[in-house]
């Protein structure tokens, strides 16, 4: 992903006729990219539900999980770099066009594989968005279009994920009625787009950046490597939460009830939102050692949870792998980007998102097949242990590094 420049002439001259204003444009899209993660967490809770219609496999839940990433993964590296050529505007509203069509897609679902071609639509509109929406809310406030890159997408995830779960437990026809309401908000907010000002003057070359381009620069390079473990398993965490969470909540506390998987993705991701809220001001080095040893500790107390049933410290645990999760990936960014010439950090961003959406979604995968074969209590066992050493692993590092 770019970060462009913001060019000098006043948002008016280069958006002419009726546009939002600066605040308004703002807002919009900050709840832009609520919408892109609520509507991209919002089938997690729906899962249980086609695989007790349709029958599917553990396996096959989380390859239409991760077909997801793969997606966006790919539109992310493809048309990364689109908007600064197209313009902003006509990018975000062609994503959210794209989104529409994944929402109709889950609306009509019939087997897994609707939802397989829904989910890799979905990650195509959420992919081509990423970059344009961030984009522009650092062009709309480069203060706090910073923080808003980080803490809206976890904030859209716990709103999807808990928004459907309440409608998965309390209303009637769950696998329509949260489609319907996510129909209705992307319509209005397509709409709305339409008249967001074009923060960026169109420019050619528009063909040569649809050529995917990933190039770690060298002084970046030793970094990269020294926050792979801990990146990996934060993403890795994050990816079995949001495919095979819900079934192993429901596993550990007993309790049947959809609100209760919904709670666990959000309890994870909204601890991250209020880490990376707390921690974007300190050293980045001092973050990334304090959040190895809380996702090391929360994973540990997960586990206990996982295996004595116990759903405080299940749930205890997530809150405390969440704070690492959100202060990890804060201060691996910020780690890294210093590091990149301003013409090298869209390379350096993507290869660093393709690290982690491979993290995200490939240990899913394989937590799918061996629930399939030993069953999800030990393979979550076994994937959180896992997990915790990576976390470990990590943390000896940053100490080493910091005696260095």
């Amino acid at each position: 992903m770019t970060t462009p420049a913001v060019a000098n002439a006043p948002l008016a001259l280069r958006a002419p006729g009726l546009r939002l204003g600066p605040t308004a444009s703002l807002w919009l899209t900050v709840s832009l990219v609520v919408s892109f993660l609520a509507a991209s967490s919002a089938p997690s809770p729906l899962y249980a539900l086609y695989r007790e219609a349709w029958g599917f496999s553990p396996l096959a839940l989380t390859v239409i999980f991760s077909s997801y990433a793969f997606a966006l993964l790919g539109a992310l590296l493809v048309f990364g770099a689109l908007s600064d050529h197209l313009g902003r505007r006509t990018v975000i509203v062609a994503s959210l066009l794209v989104e529409l069509l994944s929402i109709v897609l889950f609306w009509r679902a019939e087997s897994a594989g609707w939802l397989l071609a829904a989910r890799i639509v979905q990650g195509f509109a959420t992919g081509i968005a990423t970059s344009a929406l961030s984009a522009t809310l650092l062009d709309l406030s480069p203060s706090r279009g910073a923080l808003f890159n980080s803490v809206a997408p976890m904030f859209g995830m716990a709103v999807g994920a808990l928004g459907a779960s309440a409608l998965v437990q309390f209303a009637p026809a769950p696998t329509r009625l949260v489609f319907d309401v996510l129909l209705a908000i992307l319509a209005l907010q397509t709409l709305a787009a339409a008249f967001l000002p074009d923060t960026v003057t169109r420019r050619p070359g528009v063909w040569q950046s649809l050529r995917p381009r990933i190039a770690i620069p060298p002084a970046a390079r030793a970094t990269l490597w020294r926050i792979l473990p801990l990146n990996t398993a934060s993403w890795a965490l994050g990816g079995f939460y949001l495919s095979l969470g819900p079934t192993l909540a429901k596993l550990v506390t007993g309790t049947p009830a959809p609100l209760t998987g919904g709670a666990l993705i959000a309890t994870l991701v909204l601890a991250g939102a209020a880490a990376i809220g707390a921690v974007r001001l300190r050293p980045a080095r001092a973050v990334l050692t304090g959040s190895a040893l809380a996702l090391a500790l929360g994973l540990s107390l997960t586990l206990v949870g996982v295996h004595s049933g116990s759903g405080l410290a299940f749930f205890g645990g997530t809150l405390l792998a969440g704070l690492g999760f959100g202060a990890g990936f804060n201060g691996a960014v910020r780690s890294l980007v210093p590091l990149a010439a301003p013409h090298e950090r869209a390379g350096l961003m993507a290869g660093f998102f393709a690290l982690s959406y491979l993290a995200f979604s490939v240990p899913a995968i394989l937590a799918g097949l061996f629930a399939g074969l030993v069953g999800l209590h030990a393979t979550a066992l076994a994937y959180g242990s896992l997990l915790v050493a990576m976390a470990l692993a990590a943390l000896v590092a940053s100490w080493r590094s910091a005696a260095r």
